[in-house]
């Protein structure tokens, strides 16, 4: 895991939407930037990696691609920033874990807390997850977890919307070590307000890789 210097939470204004966020991510999970059109490019370099290092037969590859592919272009569809991939089996077509960051402004006419949007979600996906709310060091949180995903709708200060953190773990499940994993990256968000770009800027203090670059309001 990439370490960083945190301003304490406290430090971020409630009041205000902040200018980016910062998230730590082990360097073993590979990054693609949805905000760039060269990410299906980076996509293809992860699959082709992925199918020389489990020598996967050409069918494998290609399903493997169209799966990650799919992924993709729905999220950046409906506003992902960047998805995180780390492969978790040795088998040739497991589908690896995925963290899919997404941003979900809301206006102030259409803004639900999280009590409202957990009972929204909890009517929308039944049975089939676990809907609760929880307060991450990021602000409240709407966690909702199944077997195998586990998303969590973070509120962002000055009520302007919720970064969506939306983890797959297609081979070992929520309850694994990896669902820990996931659940520690989501703990490491915080958010970055633009006295603090600055001050970092200025002092030559290394920020958290990765770090998205585009602000989420």
């Amino acid at each position: 895991m990439s370490d960083s210097p945190h301003l304490p939470h406290a430090a971020v204004r409630p009041d205000e939407p902040p200018e980016d966020y910062q998230l730590l991510v082990p360097r073993d999970w590979f990054r693609i930037d949805l905000t760039l059109d060269r990410w299906r490019p980076q996509l293809k370099k992860f699959v082709d990696q992925q199918a020389a290092r489990r020598h996967m037969s050409e069918e494998a590859r290609q399903g493997l691609w169209t799966a990650l592919r799919n992924t993709a272009e729905s999220g950046a569809a409906q506003g992902a920033l960047e998805v995180f991939l780390r492969s978790e089996s040795a088998g040739d077509a497991a589908t690896p874990a995925t963290l899919l960051v997404s941003l979900l402004p809301l206006p102030k006419a259409l803004y639900a807390a999280p009590a409202e949007l957990a009972y929204s979600l909890a009517a929308r996906k039944g049975a089939a997850a676990e809907v609760t709310v929880v307060r991450l060091p990021a602000g409240e949180t709407v966690r909702v977890a199944s077997a195998t995903t586990l998303d969590l709708y973070v509120q962002m200060p000055g009520r302007a919307g919720y970064l969506l953190l939306a983890f797959s773990v297609p081979v070992s499940g929520v309850a694994s070590s990896m669902g820990e994993l996931c659940e520690a990256i989501a703990y490491s968000l915080r958010w970055v307000q633009p006295a603090r770009r600055s001050a970092a800027a200025t002092e030559g203090v290394r920020e958290a890789t990765p770090v998205t670059t585009r602000p989420p309001a």
